[in-house]
Order: structure tokens, then C-alpha cells, then sequence
């Protein structure tokens, strides 16, 4: 079979090559990790100049469709910025859905009754964009975490800011630090944008301040972390390690740093920052996990410079977050009913998380989950554990997505767990990894 219909790559210029290679992706002929021809192999099939083939790489690569694999060649990205056309698998009727990484809905605010109190003018363009008592309330809770506020953004959801602050500072090719597992909607944001991820191992207290040295030598020019609630882990900052990072970034002062806190106040831990005194920073802080996942929401809180370009590079596209959904938001913030709420979810998803990881334990399974709505467990095979408990009634998600180097496990989703399940759980997880965990 030739070259080009193995592939089915084929076109005559270069903007053909990346068509046809994308169309591949997005119909789920070429999939993740799939290896592409070489350069020279590809441009003698299709008698084409090597530059024209190697021309279609570089702007692949720069779309983060495709990357570079050393000796290996070029393959499809691992998480390539498409649709592809793939059914969305569903949880089979009867299965408990602990896989997805929702709060429980009976921790999050009934909207309802705020709505209907809720009566905010109808902006006009060329009115003030952001809500000034929503900005206030923000700027006091990131305050009391140690985070300054002197200049602060409204944006769309956690991810929309993050995306804003990278497109602020690098450029397709410059090398980030993440962290390894990290969230998916990192790892595939930053493959988006054409970005070379340097993978930073992490245990319960973060990231490892001998892997991000490593990877700031290795020339990243940004951090991407989770200073608490970290998905899909469970790490959380505590004082130590955070002296230990701030360190390791001290000798490197121009290197972007972006804190990812998406769980706020149900985190389940104390909030630590890196950021005080850098140059270049920003800190997201939605409310997506307290307040209810379709409040798009978030608080950005950076230096001036970060700021500023982020909300320059906003003016011309969305324009805004609806004043309306920030009335809304300042409303539940201001609520006492909501405060208690949150603190109840708080207390109940550290006693979920826990009570698993200690019925694991006393199964001789490890487990990892210090903060936030997860449950991390190693295995020896991902699929493996995921079809034995999906056959014992369980939804879990495999680790595959997390993971950059790091080694297989699972993730659960603790947040929503009822008390006569966790020991039933941690039995059937025990069972389907039948005890063979690796090495720490």
C-alpha cells in the first residue's frame, strides 16, 4: 500500500497536506499517537519537494494536531484540538457514574429563588463590562489568601482565562511546565496552542521542586499548576513545599507563572500561592466546582501587564462575561444560606475522599487524594481496572488522559460518593486490581 494511502494524506501545496491530515483526525482515520510517514518518505510518494512536506509539519505542529517524537518520527498528537468523529460513551443503564469529576448537585446552590431576586440593568455598549461588587467580593477572598489584587478580569471559566494569560506571554514551540498527571483540559489547551509541555512529576504536596527545576533548565517559559484540589491527584500546596517552589522559580524571575485554583472554597485545603513578588502571574479562580459547573465564571487575578493584555485580547473577541451572570454570581457570594452550603460541601467532600482512601488502605490499596473531588489509584493495567469494575457496576475513568510520563492508575470521583457505598467500593476496587499495585 503507497505511502500517501496508508495515511490518506495527499494535495498538492502544503495547505492541502494539512487539510487532508486534519480531515483524517476529525473523521478518526488517523488517531492519537498515530505515527506519520517521514518527511522524505511522504514527499517522494507524492512528488512533492521535501520543504512543501516539512512546511505542512511545522503549521500541524503549530496547531498542535501533530508532534515531534525524536528518533520516532511525527505522530497525531495525543490529544489533538478537534471533534473527531467518535460516539461520546455513555454509562450503561444500572452503572454508578463516579468518573466524571462533578461536585454533587446537592451542594450546589438552588438558582431559583436568587433569580427571581435578581434584577440587573440591561448594559449598553460603552458601559462599565465588569460588575463592581463582584470585583470587590473577589478581591477579599483572593486577598485573604495571599494573593494580590491590584489588578483583576472577569473571564469566561477557568480554562478561558488560562488560555488568554499563555496567548499573553509565549508563542507556538516555547516549552511549558504542567504538571504530570495533570487535568486534561490543561494538557489538551496547551496542545492547542502549539505549546511543548515539560512534564513535572508531583506527590501530595505538589509538584516536585526537582522536576520543575529540571524543566525550567530544560527552558519553560511557564508554569502551569494547581495549588489545591489538583485533578486528577488530589495535591494540595502546603507551607514547605511552597517555599521550595518559590526557590526553584527564584532563578528563573521572567518565568510565567499560572495557578489554576478551580475549587475555591470546596477545595478541602488551605490555599498557598507561588506568586508573590514575580514579575509575570496569574492566578484563575472559578467557580465551576462550588457554585455549579454552567456558571461560565471566573475571577483573574495577575500583574498589571498580564492583566491588561489578557483583557485587550478579550475586547476584541467575546468582548465581556454577562454582567447578568455577574450579578448573579455576586448575589451567591453575598448570601449567607450559600456560605453554609459551601462549607457543608467542604466538610462532606473531605469526609468522602477520606473515608475511601482509608477503606482502601485497610484493603492494601494505595490511594492518593489529599483536597479536591478525586480519588487517585495507581494500577498495573488502566483498562484492565476499568472493565473489571465497570463489570462489578462501577464508572471510573482511566488515567490514560492525565498522564504525560507518569505511570497507569484510575480516577474516581469521591464528591458525590453516599455512605453505604464507599466500603462496597473500595472492596470491588480492591478486587479489580487484585492487589497488584506498583512500587511506589
Amino acid at each position: 500500500m503507497s505511502v500517501a494511502l496508508r495515511y490518506s494524506i495527499g494535495g498538492a501545496r502544503a495547505s492541502e497536506l494539512v487539510k487532508s491530515v486534519e480531515r483524517g483526525i476529525r473523521e478518526g482515520r488517523l488517531g492519537p499517537n498515530q505515527p506519520l510517514p517521514t518527511v522524505r518518505a511522504l514527499a517522494a510518494e507524492l512528488k512533492l519537494a521535501p520543504a512543501t512536506v516539512a512546511a505542512a509539519y511545522r503549521t500541524l505542529r503549530q496547531r498542535g494536531l501533530v508532534a515531534s517524537d525524536g528518533r520516532r518520527g511525527t505522530r497525531v498528537g495525543q490529544r489533538p484540538p478537534l471533534i473527531a468523529r467518535r460516539p461520546a460513551p455513555e454509562t450503561p443503564p444500572g452503572m454508578r457514574e463516579i468518573a466524571a469529576g462533578n461536585p454533587d448537585p446537592a451542594f450546589l446552590p438552588r438558582l431559583p429563588r436568587l433569580l427571581a431576586r435578581s434584577e440587573p440593568r440591561s448594559r449598553l455598549y460603552g458601559d462599565s463590562l465588569e460588575h463592581p461588587e463582584l470585583l470587590r467580593l473577589a478581591a477579599r477572598q483572593l486577598a485573604a489568601d495571599g494573593v494580590a489584587t491590584g489588578a483583576l478580569a472577569v473571564m469566561g471559566g477557568a480554562l478561558d482565562g488560562i488560555e488568554r494569560v499563555l496567548q499573553a506571554h509565549l508563542k507556538p514551540g516555547d516549552r511549558v511546565a504542567v504538571e504530570d498527571p495533570g487535568y486534561t483540559g490543561i494538557l489538551d489547551l496547551v496542545a492547542a496552542l502549539g505549546l511543548v509541555p515539560e512534564p513535572v512529576a508531583l506527590d501530595d504536596s505538589g509538584p516536585l521542586p526537582k522536576d520543575l527545576g529540571a524543566a525550567l533548565r530544560r527552558g519553560a517559559r511557564a508554569l502551569i499548576l494547581t495549588p489545591r484540589a489538583q485533578n486528577p491527584t488530589g495535591a494540595a500546596l502546603d507551607k514547605p513545599r511552597t517555599a521550595e517552589l518559590r526557590a526553584a522559580l527564584a532563578r528563573h524571575p521572567d518565568t510565567l507563572v499560572v495557578e489554576d485554583d478551580h475549587a475555591g472554597p470546596v477545595a478541602g485545603g488551605k490555599a498557598f500561592t507561588l506568586t508573590s513578588g514575580r514579575a509575570r502571574w496569574a492566578v484563575v479562580r472559578s467557580v465551576s466546582k462550588s457554585l455549579g459547573p454552567d456558571l461560565r465564571l471566573a475571577i483573574l487575578a495577575g500583574d498589571p501587564e498580564t492583566v491588561a493584555r489578557v483583557q485587550g485580547r478579550q475586547s476584541v473577541g467575546a468582548g465581556w462575561v454577562s454582567t447578568i451572570l455577574q450579578d448573579l454570581v455576586a448575589k451567591l457570594w453575598k448570601d449567607a444560606g450559600v456560605a453554609r452550603l459551601l462549607l457543608a460541601a467542604d466538610t462532606a467532600y473531605t469526609d468522602r475522599r477520606e473515608r475511601l482512601i482509608q477503606a482502601l488502605d485497610r484493603r492494601g490499596v494505595r490511594a492518593f487524594g489529599r483536597s479536591g473531588l478525586n480519588v487517585w489509584i495507581p494500577v498495573v493495567e488502566e483498562s484492565a481496572a476499568v472493565t473489571a469494575l465497570a463489570a462489578l457496576g462501577w464508572a471510573v475513568r482511566a488515567g490514560e488522559r492525565y498522564r504525560v510520563r507518569s505511570g497507569p492508575a484510575i480516577r474516581v470521583t469521591s464528591a458525590a460518593l453516599r455512605a453505604g457505598e464507599v466500603e462496597r467500593l473500595a472492596a470491588d476496587i480492591a478486587a479489580a486490581v487484585q492487589r497488584r499495585q506498583p512500587v511506589a
